[in-house]
Order: structure tokens, then sequence, then C-alpha cells
């Protein structure tokens, strides 16, 4: 039987480190079932992996609460790893995923036959579909599968929206915090800069919207103008991305 005081291995802890970004902050405990089927890959006790996740907790500068505060050195270095290139660590944890058995959660493997056919250009389409998969399923646990803007919970109709655009901002491309959990149709209006946000997390619509006399406008944006989104318990967004993206593509004139 597993020892709980055997070193975690970097498998180990870039698995802890997949279900921590992928689950929603109340449900990082022993009887969540994916902590309890990842426990057993792992040969460790559910409360175990539990605890471990609240020590990355501990580590979230982004969090509105506090996990524990007793991360290891090991704890430590792979969250800085992450912070510093989300991409990167995301492929590491795919392939930790595979080699443990363990459901990667990412469909787009089954789509090789539409990539190129270098290889080089098949790879980085790949390691490329696993960073943005891997910034899904963050952002949207972070919002508890919900529309910052309506509240929408419908898992069909909801999106992880990049809040600098992905071509735009390498460094920050993956990482959590330039993400918004938005419907499929706030999404759209907002990579079009038909919305916004300020520094206060309020609804900002262009005069190009509101002045369109809508019915379905009046229903599905003027009611939300004005009003804070509903921010995340984790990874809240970046305000500097937020005002990137006031200056560089919203429309705030009238034509």
């Amino acid at each position: 039987m597993a020892t709980e005081r055997r070193r975690w291995t970097r498998d180990e802890l870039l698995i802890a480190l997949s279900l921590y970004l992928r689950l929603p902050f109340g449900q990082l405990h022993q009887r969540h079932p994916e902590i309890i089927e990842s426990a057993a890959r792992l040969n460790r006790t559910p409360s175990a992996l539990a605890m471990k996740l609240t020590n990355l907790a501990g580590l979230d500068d982004s969090l509105n609460r506090a996990g524990l505060r007793n991360a290891s050195q090991a704890d430590r270095k792979i969250w800085a790893e992450l912070q510093a290139d989300w991409s990167a660590v995301a492929n590491e944890m795919h392939d930790a995923r595979l080699r443990l058995g363990i459901d990667t959660g990412d469909s787009s493997e089954t789509e090789q036959v539409e990539l190129p056919t270098i290889a080089e250009d098949v790879l980085r389409l790949t390691k490329t579909r696993r960073g943005q998969s891997k910034f899904r399923e963050a952002v949207l646990s972070a919002y508890n599968f919900r529309c910052c803007i309506t509240g929408l919970s419908e898992p069909r109709l909801l999106e992880a929206c990049h809040i600098a655009p992905w071509r735009d901002n390498q460094p920050n491309r993956a990482h959590a915090t330039n993400g918004l959990c938005l419907s499929v149709l706030h999404h759209q209006a907002f990579d079009r800069g038909l919305i916004a946000f300020d520094d206060a997390f309020r609804l900002l619509l262009s005069p190009q919207l509101a002045a369109r006399a809508d019915n379905f406008i009046g229903t599905a944006f003027t009611p939300f103008a004005g009003k804070p989104i509903t921010l995340p318990t984790k990874f809240a967004p970046n305000p500097e991305l937020l005002a990137y993206h006031r200056q560089h593509t919203f429309l705030a004139s009238a034509t």
C-alpha cells in the first residue's frame, strides 16, 4: 500500500496541477470522482491528492480565499513554471496524463488527419491545441461554468474568450488571467469590439451597438450595461489586458 510520505514525482505533480486547473475551487475535495480516479492511478489516497490541490491553491495569488500554506519546494517550482509558460506546462500535463493512463479530456487528438503532413507543423499545431484545451478548462472552471455576464450555464454555449488575442500577446496567450467565460454571442461581441469591460469589471457597450434599434440587443446586452461581471473564484481577469482590449479593439466611438 502506498505511503503518504513518499515524494511526489514530477508526473504526479503535473496530474495534480492539471486537476487544479480543470476543477472549480469548491470541488477540490477527496469525494470528487476525478480526484478519486486520479488518486487510484497515482497509488495515493484521494485525501492525499486533495491536500496537494489545496497546497497548490495556497500558491495561487488570484484566489479570493487562501488555501493551505504548506506547499513544498517542488510545488512552488512547478507553479512558477506554469506562470512563466502556460503552454509548455500544458503540454507536459497532457503527456503525464497519457503516461499514467488518465483521460486527457482533449478530443483534438482525433483530428490529426486534418493537419499538415510536415512533421514540425503537426507537432506545433498539436501543442497549440493542447494549450488552448487547458486554457479552456482553466477559464471555464474558474467561472464555475457560467457566463460572467449573463450567468448562462449551458456548456455547449460557453467559450473561453481571450482578452488579448492569441496572436498579440504571446507571454499571456494561454494564461487563464487572459480569459473570460462568455456565451458564444457575447464572446463574438467582445472579439469585435462591441463590448468591453472597465477597470471595475463593468460591462461597456459600444455606441455602435447601443444605437441599434433592435429588440434583441435590448434583451441580450442593454440590461447588463454598467453592471459588473461575476468574478471567478480563481484567475481573475488581468486589468492590464482588459485595458489593452479597450485601447486596441473596443469601438468606443459612434462611427
